[in-house]
């Protein structure tokens, strides 16, 4: 049964390539055949749409559950980036990756 409390990204994005983006549906065909986008495969089909497309705005109004986090950590753990190359990839401040790592480091210890 689905998770009725997360919206269907699936549908969402594909809604959006089709009526305003029909030219970049090809590219992000392979995530969207995905059986279940991670959190990574959504920041990653944002930037693929919408470019740079009101990127200031949209910033103000993300925000990251539990296992995004640590999937976010992961990916920085595994290609080795430091604090201000994730923030940068991400688009996220370096105080909220440092107030991350502090945060879910405490947890493991």
């Amino acid at each position: 049964m689905e998770n009725h409390n997360e919206p269907n990204y699936k549908r969402i994005f594909t809604d959006i390539l089709i009526r305003k983006y029909p030219e970049r549906l090809k590219i992000c065909g392979p995530i969207l055949r995905k059986k279940e986008l991670t959190v990574l495969d959504i920041l990653e089909l944002n930037r693929l749409i919408f470019d740079t497309e009101n990127i200031n705005v949209n910033q103000k109004h993300r925000s990251f559950n539990k296992t995004a986090i640590l999937q976010i950590l992961d990916h920085q753990k595994k290609y080795n980036l430091n604090n201000s190359q994730l923030a940068q990839e991400f688009r996220l401040s370096r105080n909220t990756v440092t107030k991350w790592r502090k945060l879910f480091s405490q947890g493991k210890s």
